[in-house]
């Protein structure tokens, strides 16, 4: 499995704690460093089920400069937030694991990264 993390966030420290005590095989990927591109973002999306702005941390300052809360939510719009998403990787929720059954989630509590864990070994986006 691989994990996108942002080391100085305490869920994605928490995560890897999780895995660790599990003896899990995981790979991990600094998505600030190593940005996906707007093709992994379109991947991981199908892989979660959801769409950008499910994904997006709206909380943060950038999205507000950007006007985010005011953006459509609907197909036209779709790229758009793929975009920032790339183009500010920030904004992306976190951490996110991908499982080898094809599937992947945010996994903000243990008991997410537990259930990536019961989806199957190593694979990546």
């Amino acid at each position: 499995m691989e994990i996108w993390i942002n080391p100085a966030c305490s869920k994605c420290r928490g995560a890897l704690d999780v895995l660790d005590a599990e003896g899990a095989a995981y790979t991990v990927r600094r998505y600030l460093e190593d940005v996906p591109s707007a093709a992994e973002i379109r991947e991981l999306l199908g892989r979660l089920g959801l769409e950008p702005w499910d994904i997006t941390r709206t909380g943060e300052s950038v999205a507000g400069e950007l006007g985010m809360k005011d953006w459509a939510r609907d197909a036209e719009a779709r790229e758009r937030w793929i975009s920032a998403l790339v183009a500010h990787p920030v904004l992306i929720q976190r951490p996110v694991i991908t499982a080898e059954d094809g599937t992947a989630l945010v996994a903000r509590s243990a008991e997410a990264v537990r259930d990536a864990l019961g989806r199957g070994g190593p694979t990546a986006v």
